[in-house]
């Protein structure tokens, strides 16, 4: 069961683009899990950000497992691209997918571990009859397409209902939670049953004592916990 650990994952969207490789790096030091990348395609969100030349330019830099969170309108085209660049776990959204079981297994036959993300506004009942090719289930609590959002006290309960899905039907998948992510607020997502945390802003204002903030932010999550 993926019940009880806690990861920081952060996103590299409010990082220093000029520096992307070194901020990597201080992420590793400052003892984060993951790293992800948000891809945004200027269509499916109202965003535009990188492609998987960037993250394969990163690779080599840092130890640490890679996510491709994919919020592009034809996921599929691209999927083996960002595995080749190096991302371990590849999230595409349920409503870019319209053959998410097809879409899920390119992923895992690509080499890599699946994700689906579900904005706000789409129900659990979206991902329920796929969850044999779920390896992290990733709710949404802004409109994705923009760091530095407030988050949605209101996805409390959908997380809620998610944690109580994943423990009875895939209690191996992880539950992430992305957006407004921060100190004052991790404790709530996770006693609504997040435990991986997907954080952006909250740990890039904090340039200075990044590891402490990644302390901070684990450490009221497991105090949650407790």
């Amino acid at each position: 069961m993926d019940g009880g650990q806690v990861r920081i994952v952060p996103s590299v969207l409010p990082a220093d683009f000029a520096r992307l490789g070194e901020e990597c790096q201080a992420l590793e030091k400052a003892g984060v899990d993951r790293i992800q990348w948000d891809v945004m395609d200027g269509h499916f969100v109202p965003n535009l950000t990188m492609g998987p030349d960037i993250v394969a330019a990163c690779r080599p830099l840092v130890d640490l497992g890679f996510e491709a969170h994919l919020m592009v309108s034809n996921p599929d085209a691209m999927l083996g691209r960002w595995v080749e660049a190096g991302c371990e776990l590849v999230i595409v959204h349920a409503e870019a997918a319209p053959h998410l079981h097809r879409t899920l297994a390119a992923v895992h036959e690509a080499g890599a571990r699946a994700g689906v993300a579900l904005n706000p506004a789409t129900p659990l009942s979206a991902v329920e009859h796929v969850l044999d090719l779920v390896d992290l289930l990733l709710v949404m609590t802004v409109n994705p397409g923009f760091g530095g959002q407030h988050y949605l006290s209101s996805m409390e309960p959908k997380l809620a209902a998610a944690r109580t899905m994943l423990d009875r039907d895939a209690p191996a998948t992880e539950l992430e939670v992305d957006g407004g992510i921060k100190l004052e607020i991790i404790g709530r997502a996770t006693a609504a049953g997040a435990r991986t945390f997907c954080a952006g802003s909250s740990l890039f204002t904090d340039r200075d004592d990044l590891a402490g903030a990644v302390h901070r932010l684990r450490a009221r999550a497991q105090e949650a916990l407790r």
